[in-house]
């Protein structure tokens, strides 16, 4: 009886152990996202351009920079607690193109082809904590938003 006992309480050790560790870019109630790797251009200031950009959560805050005729595409894992905003775009120098993706709850996917020299801001936000789903539960207001910079030679 006693190596059951010992057993159960090594797997649930292993069990907690593993909670939380999934990918998928949410990281629980602190609003942080996972890190993503992203490929981008190189950032403007350094005079070269790529012909593609691919953006993630973890590019937050960045500016790219994209020849004419080139692609920008983003994805922003998000969930059904914590869903991001569809992406918006103010500027000028980017025309909407068709992502190709097929949406989970929760996502935030767009695609962009550089049709004029310009600059774009890429913007989309989510809560940082999910709704309360029962009554007595803490909830919060705050907002975790993204943003991104695209400039167009």
């Amino acid at each position: 009886m006693r190596r059951t006992t010992l057993t159960a309480l090594a797997a649930t050790t292993l069990l907690l152990a593993g909670c939380g560790s999934q990918g998928g870019g949410d990281t629980g109630s602190n609003g942080k996202v996972s890190p993503a790797p992203s490929t981008h251009s190189p950032d403007p200031a350094t005079g070269a351009c790529g012909t593609q950009a691919e953006l993630k959560a973890a590019d937050d805050g960045r500016t790219v920079c994209v020849t004419k005729g080139g692609e920008v595409r983003l994805t922003l894992d998000g969930t059904r607690a914590r869903p991001w905003k569809p992406v918006s775009a103010s500027g000028t120098g980017l025309e909407g193109i068709n992502a190709g993706f097929v949406l989970q709850p929760g996502d935030a996917t767009a695609a962009y082809r550089a049709v004029a020299a310009g600059t774009v801001k890429l913007s989309s936000s989510r809560p940082l904590c999910a709704e309360p789903t029962a009554p007595g539960q803490v909830s919060c207001k705050g907002i975790q938003e993204w943003t991104v910079t695209v400039r167009v030679r």
